[in-house]
């Protein structure tokens, strides 16, 4: 008789890949969630029971494992019920923990990327004679649509999220580190705190294995020499450094290009290299790979052309720095399009925490459209501190628009795209449920 794992509701993307792991090893998976999603429907086609909203009465001593996510409200029926059944309960970096410690763990970690770096890292070990397995935070059409990828590889490669220092479970052997740019001050109380955590994190790396650092991060940069039984690799934009102690050696990174703008993915292309090349990877799979690397779901993700010959664009970026520099490579690669920039702020707590970050974040984009802010996590006394409105008084554009709700602004999309054919990019940035706005936006058809 197969086991049973239950796995409780809300935030999808980072737990679905759960699911399709129980899924993989015969485990009978059984899963709730708060709403419904096109992803959801995917997963049941999978074969695994979802349910929206809770069911406590499901939870049974049948149920040999329940696992959930730690942002979940402490009086959870479903939760509740396993701890007094006596059910086992996993959080979700406990469960991954558990699966991926036991591999050479691949640990893809910073403020920003992590889901870009990650897929980079993946595809090409997937194609190689190594094969991987994988979680990343996003879909990818190299792994089905969907996002994780299971094998029998001795490998595994994940993101490591630094929130509530959820990451400190992992073990790695190679840990790479993307930028360290404050965020989740829900959580962590200012810059040196957040540090603190990446500084407890490099206790965990295997002896004489390796930590990836950016060179051109500052705060990233402060973990060196922090050990001195690990090897740490510098990465430049022409080479890296391997330092061991006091021996140092260089290494040179070759030109390549890539299809998906911006410097900051090609940097992140840059770490995928070095990453490739510590696993002994031949150059030519590698920048063939690259060349060919066609993006992950949500970042700057082309969703289709309109009725009108307008580009949908879909990006996941949330915090103050991705959003200046993905609409700074947008601008530079379409320059005869002008950028129409939809944005949900996440949280009215960071929206707060990063107003003076905000403030100069979208002057690369033609027309500002803020429709709401989506709440999670906050305190009533955020939410009387700011609004959408407040917060789009406060930004530096000369054209912006608070156009109130998602609705209203679906309407306001519709106008622009019917009244000025082949005249705009409209990039749907966000972090919840803003993106639900492409499925009421006509698509070109041939």
């Amino acid at each position: 008789m197969n086991k049973k794992v239950y796995i409780i509701w809300i935030w999808w993307i980072w737990v679905s890949w759960i699911a399709r792991y129980y899924n993989h090893i015969w485990y009978e998976v059984y899963w709730s969630d708060s709403t419904n999603s096109e992803l959801i429907e995917n997963l049941k086609k999978e074969k695994i029971d979802i349910f929206i909203w809770e069911r406590n009465d499901f939870i049974s001593r049948g149920i040999d494992l329940v696992i959930y996510t730690e942002a979940i409200p402490k009086n959870n029926k479903e939760l509740q019920k396993a701890l007094e059944l006596g059910i086992k309960t996993l959080t979700y970096p406990e469960a991954l923990a558990l699966i991926a410690n036991d591999k050479k763990l691949i640990a893809i970690s910073g403020s920003h990327w992590k889901s870009t770096t990650t897929s980079m890292i993946s595809i090409l070990m997937q194609n190689s004679n190594l094969k991987i397995n994988t979680i990343v935070w996003s879909l990818l059409k190299e792994f089905g649509g969907k996002n994780s990828y299971f094998s029998d590889s001795e490998y595994f490669s994940i993101e490591a999220c630094e929130y509530k220092r959820s990451f400190l479970k992992y073990t790695p052997y190679i840990w790479v580190i993307t930028n360290i740019d404050l965020d989740h001050l829900d959580y962590y109380k200012d810059l040196e705190d957040y540090i603190s955590a990446f500084e407890s994190f490099i206790n965990n790396i295997k002896i004489w294995w390796y930590v990836l650092i950016n060179w051109y991060d500052k705060n990233s940069l402060k973990l060196v020499g922090k050990r001195q039984d690990i090897n740490y690799i510098i990465i430049y934009n022409d080479y890296y450094e391997v330092i061991n102690n006091e021996l140092i050696k260089k290494y040179t990174i070759p030109n390549f290009s890539l299809k998906i703008p911006g410097k900051h993915i090609l940097f992140d292309a840059k770490i995928a290299y070095t990453v490739w090349k510590i696993v002994w990877l031949d150059d030519d799979l590698i920048i063939n790979s690259l060349k060919n690397y066609n993006g992950i779901w949500r970042r700057s993700e082309i969703v289709w052309e309109t009725l009108n010959w307008n580009i949908l664009m879909s990006d996941y970026g949330h915090h103050p720095t991705e959003i200046k520099l993905n609409l700074e490579a947008l601008k530079d690669k379409y320059k005869n399009k002008e950028i129409v920039c939809i944005f949900q702020p996440h949280q009215y707590n960071r929206t707060l925490e990063l107003l003076e970050d905000f403030k100069e974040s979208f002057l690369n984009s033609d027309l500002l459209i803020v429709p709401n802010i989506y709440k999670s996590r906050d305190s009533l006394e955020d939410m009387w501190k700011i609004n959408w409105e407040s917060f789009l008084n406060y930004i530096n554009h000369n054209n912006k628009i608070f156009w109130n709700w998602l609705e209203n602004t679906l309407e306001i999309i519709k106008k622009l795209d019917i009244d000025n054919p082949n005249k705009y990019l409209f990039i749907l940035q966000w972090a919840w449920d803003i993106d639900n706005l492409r499925y009421d936006i006509e698509i070109k058809r041939d």
